[in-house]
């Protein structure tokens, strides 16, 4: 997360913005938003690492915020286990 911040953070913000400002239509009007996120930190070897590490946390956590489009707050073990997994990443220097 800190990586993306650090080298996306342009995107990141515009994404939040986005879907703070759309609590009931966001997964459909920040799509863009969120395309950018992804194509800006697709190049990174740790980002690429820990989507390929955490996919299965991550593809939970997206899963749940469809089920509850309106009460992001009731995925928050999802967003746990997703930091966790991403914090353990290792990556070699």
């Amino acid at each position: 997360m800190e990586i993306t911040a650090r080298y996306c953070s342009k995107e990141m913000e515009q994404y939040g913005e986005c879907v703070a400002s759309k609590p009931s239509s966001w997964q459909e009007d920040c799509h863009t938003f969120k395309v950018s996120v992804a194509q800006c930190t697709s190049s990174h070897p740790v980002i690429q690492r820990i989507r390929q590490e955490c996919a299965e946390p991550f593809v939970a956590f997206e899963q749940c915020l469809k089920q509850n489009p309106s009460s992001a707050i009731n995925c928050a073990e999802h967003v746990t286990k997703f930091l966790t997994c991403a914090e353990s990443v290792k990556v070699a220097t």
